[in-house]
């Protein structure tokens, strides 16, 4: 599995405050070892964003993410959005 991030996410990261960095990064990492940990809350989302899936990194802020399958460099996660549960569903 390999993890990449967007432009977009990563601008949105470099705003976030310093301790919901931390928590990102933490979580990453556990996401990293278990993407379906229950800590994370990984769900499928629908609607506008059908198609992203979803984890919890604190108890309002959620980075979204997509998966890909390609032969030749087998599952790709990219992370596209990160904010607050109001800010990505609201």
């Amino acid at each position: 599995m390999e993890i990449k991030f967007s432009k977009k996410f990563s601008k949105q990261e470099q705003k976030t405050p310093r301790s919901i960095q931390l928590s990102l990064y933490k979580r990453l990492n556990i996401f990293a070892k278990d993407p379906f940990n229950p800590v994370l809350n990984n769900h499928l989302l629908g609607g506008t964003l059908k198609g992203f899936r979803s984890i919890n990194i604190t108890g309002d802020w959620r980075a979204l993410y997509i998966e890909k399958t390609f032969d030749d460099a087998g599952l790709v996660i990219t992370f596209h959005l990160l904010g607050t549960h109001s800010e990505l569903y609201g």
